[in-house]
């Protein structure tokens, strides 16, 4: 494998060719590490923060083996990035069971509610809008360039590479003409990977035998509100109990200690992580076979009204249109960076999202509860055509009407 340093530079060089200035938080990330330590990026799932698709962990230095056979062990992990062209239905998915599905059911293959391809921008945007609502429940993801051996890449593309390799050893004033040497970088979404986190589904069924105490049921009860919240504004279609993570600093355990030391006893913390944002910010709400239910709303957490917590978090946000506006802003500078960016289909993922927003903000008002909120009908709001130019714009709301036909409600 080769050194961070060596590749890191290499990235940095791509980025002056014109790649965005994220790429370079990562590569201050990995330049962080000493040029005699090793790295190397693992594809293989992550701890409790994967994905379905082409994770690939970033480690920030690996420790020399005396074994040669023996595995590589990182020490710590920086984060997971997801290429955009090895997503479920990119070019180069590494899953072959996806590549079958989409050969032998292409009328069955992808969400039909979804703009396809686009998971790392979703996973990118889950991250703007829960900055904007200020619930920091997502680990900090950004649209970066990022390059390695053991991403997936056509044979074209290694043969390119290697070429180039020969050239500059062999004929280093040749070698030294080309724009670039090595693979070319991959576009993805790369997240900040969380520490002590665990799958919701096994601290929940932990919590069911051994019931929290009062003051730390509260705290989880307004991270869960949190999750919600971001869920039902991006219209994750994604989202089961396997796939946000629950972090529970337990306290000291009194039993262990002799009665004649005193040991202070904190407070159990607990956090959670709203990871797999991939497929959320859909152009229209699913009406086809599959309804894509938020899975947490069958939890018993999902049957408590809002906290007052909440709504003065989230209410003062949404309630007022320049906040709505300039988040629509931000989500169009950020979706526009795709090469295969549609002004039309980036207009109904919005519509769907104002909709969603607007649910929100009567459920808050009214008192509702999670489990209420999801029961509301779906909402499209879209910004109304005039022929008329006016300073202020006007919106159109309707009800969708058509329900998937597996109906979860």
């Amino acid at each position: 494998m080769q050194g961070w340093a060596s590749r890191a530079g290499r990235w940095v060089g791509a980025a002056r060719s014109g790649i965005p200035p994220e790429s370079h938080a990562v590569c201050s990330l990995l330049l962080r590490v000493p040029p005699s330590h090793p790295g190397g990026v693992c594809q293989e799932p992550v701890g409790a923060q994967r994905s379905g698709w082409g994770v690939l962990a970033l480690l920030s230095h690996v420790p020399p083996r005396r074994d040669p056979a023996a595995p590589l062990c990182p020490q710590k992990i920086i984060g997971v990035f997801k290429p955009k062209n090895e997503e479920p239905y990119g070019q180069l998915n590494p899953k072959w069971t996806k590549w079958l599905q989409k050969l032998c059911c292409p009328c069955c293959f992808g969400r039909d509610c979804l703009v396809l391809n686009q998971g790392y921008l979703s996973e990118a945007g889950a991250s703007l809008v829960d900055q904007k609502l200020e619930l920091n429940i997502v680990p900090r993801t950004k649209v970066v360039y990022l390059a390695s051996e053991t991403f997936n890449y056509s044979a074209i593309d290694r043969v390119k590479s290697r070429g180039k390799k020969l050239a500059l050893e062999k004929v280093p004033k040749v070698g030294q003409r080309f724009n670039r040497i090595g693979l070319p970088p991959k576009v993805g979404s790369f997240q900040l990977f969380v520490e002590g986190y665990k799958d919701a589904d096994y601290w929940l069924r932990r919590f069911e035998a051994e019931p929290l105490p009062e003051n730390t049921n509260r705290q989880l009860l307004l991270q869960f509100e949190r999750l919600v919240v971001l869920d039902y504004i991006i219209r994750n279609t994604d989202r089961g109990n396997d796939n946000w993570l629950i972090k529970y600093d337990c306290p000291l355990d009194s039993t262990s200690v002799p009665d004649s030391e005193w040991v202070v006893v904190k407070e159990p913390i607990i956090k959670l992580a709203a990871i797999d944002n991939g497929l959320a910010f859909p152009l229209k709400h699913p009406d086809s076979w599959r309804a894509y239910p938020f899975y947490w709303a069958w939890l018993p957490q999902a049957k408590v009204p809002f906290s007052q917590e909440i709504k003065d978090l989230i209410l003062p946000k949404v309630s007022d249109p320049n906040f709505v506006k300039d988040l629509e802003e931000d989500l169009y500078e950020l979706f526009k960076k795709d090469p295969g960016f549609d002004r039309g289909q980036f207009h109904k993922q919005i519509a769907v999202l104002r909709g969603q927003i607007l649910n929100l903000t009567q459920a808050l008002k009214d008192g509702k509860s999670p489990l209420h909120l999801v029961q509301m009908p779906p909402v499209i709001v879209e910004t109304a055509r005039s022929h008329q130019r006016s300073a202020s714009e006007s919106y159109t709301q309707s009800f969708q009407s058509r329900k998937p036909f597996f109906s979860w409600w």
